[in-house]
């Protein structure tokens, strides 16, 4: 590799941590941009149950991957690292170093390693299993890859809809295992990756998640879910907080219940967030105060 190669400041840690202020202030210490890696804020009809940056931070320096697609525009992993990679190649040649920053590991990974290769799935194939679990619940998606792929179901989140359903679809097209796609073959990038975790202390973070949905909620997010209902099937439309908002439309759960779940849910993701980047290999864990041992590792150790 040459001496001065280019690099990537991957910036990840959970939900309400501090990364958008945090990867602000490193992209204007480097006179860079910010490459989102958020899949929840990709979608330009969700703007406040996302904790999408503010107009105001927006300005500050650029942002990709920012409000994008459409809610009605299917959006994979695989895109994105197709996408993310090309832009990438364009502010290399401008900035030695860019920043990237989310909180969603698989399109981190889908950056920084890449992944496996799965087949094509129909999408008639899709929507079918959509409306099975819309009628039938997460137990039969359980169920089902217990049937097609036990050894993958061992080490899922089960309670994870989408990746049961996204790992059921690849079955049911190929008639193989999810699990025998499962590679792991990590892809080697032309240029240097940096990753760090903001961590911040489990009290502390509650706390903040708590706050942080409190404001959201302020800001207007029961009517930006009520905007949204008539498309409430839609995939992009399953994150955190919005189902119990339209759980709440519908007149099932009382306010009181809808917050005390939101703020639950979030906990759990949050959690989950936590436990996916402790399993990744070579990130450095930081207070989000701690900024100095950032720069520190970006600078160019002697040879």
């Amino acid at each position: 590799m040459a001496p001065a190669q280019n690099t990537l400041l991957v910036l990840a840690g959970p939900t309400a941590s501090g990364k958008t202020a945090l990867s602000i202030r490193l992209a204007q210490h480097y006179r860079t941009e910010v490459v989102s890696a958020d899949a929840r804020q990709f979608y330009r009809e969700l703007k406040i149950g996302v904790g999408r940056p503010t107009a105001e931070q927006l300005e500050q320096v650029p942002h990709h991957f920012i409000g994008h697609l459409s809610i009605h525009q299917p959006y994979s992993a695989g895109a994105y690292e197709r996408d993310a990679l090309a832009l990438l190649e364009r502010l290399f040649v401008r900035y030695p170093l860019v920043v990237l920053t989310g909180g969603s590991g698989l399109f981190l990974r889908a950056v920084t390693e890449g992944l496996d290769r799965f087949p094509a799935v129909p999408p008639q194939m899709v929507q079918q299993l959509q409306e099975a679990y819309q009628q039938k619940g997460l137990t039969f998606l359980q169920q089902e890859l217990l049937r097609c792929d036990p050894d993958y179901l061992e080490r899922v989140d089960r309670n994870n809809p989408q990746r049961l359903l996204r790992a059921l679809s690849v079955c049911y097209a190929s008639g193989k295992p999810y699990s025998s796609f499962l590679k792991g073959r990590r892809q080697q990038r032309p240029f240097r990756i940096i990753k760090i975790a903001l961590e911040v202390p489990r009290e502390e973070l509650r706390k903040k998640i708590n706050k942080r949905i409190d404001h959201m909620l302020q800001q207007g997010w029961l009517e930006e879910a009520r905007q949204l209902y008539p498309w409430r099937h839609l995939t992009a439309l399953r994150t955190v907080g919005y189902p119990q908002l339209f759980r709440y439309l519908e007149g099932n759960i009382s306010w009181e219940e809808t917050v005390a779940s939101i703020r639950q849910q979030t906990w759990h993701y949050a959690r989950r967030q936590m436990t996916w980047l402790r399993s990744e290999p070579g990130v450095h864990f930081i207070r989000p105060e701690e900024e100095e041992c950032i720069h520190e590792l970006v600078r160019p150790q002697p040879l």
